[in-house]
């Protein structure tokens, strides 16, 4: 399982960042992914428990969002949000265009608890 080895770098970015930031815990994991970016966000879901047993995170939360595809023109310049399976310019109907997001899957958001009980937020990416 492909989500499997991809759930195991998210742990490693996620370790570091609750390193980072002295964490006693990971309270929840933020994730935006697009429908082009080869993650299946369910069969993500079900590999988290275990990419995440016995680390700082074992508890957490894993929160997935859609991200959208969106597109560039190059005849008319402009940007439009289109459906995976059609990539076509909105504005224009022209199928010259140029991925602009939808690929990507982003560690938007981690929540941690800190061991002087304070609660901080880290910011990252990764790209699939």
């Amino acid at each position: 399982m492909h989500e499997l080895a991809v759930c195991q770098a998210l742990m490693d970015q996620v370790e570091n960042v609750a390193r980072e930031q002295s964490a006693a815990h990971v309270v929840s994991i933020h994730l935006g992914i697009g429908p082009l970016s080869g993650v299946e966000p369910g069969l993500l879901s079900q590999a988290f428990p275990i990419a995440s047993a016995g680390s700082l995170a074992a508890d957490a939360e894993l929160v997935i969002t859609s991200l959208p595809v969106v597109v560039h023109c190059r005849e008319c310049d402009c940007q439009s949000e289109v459906q995976p399976t059609r990539l076509l310019c909105s504005h224009c109907g022209a199928w010259q265009t140029t991925l602009v997001s939808g690929d990507e899957m982003l560690l938007e958001r981690v929540e941690v608890i800190c061991e002087k009980s304070t609660p901080a937020q880290a910011r990252g990416v990764l790209h699939s």
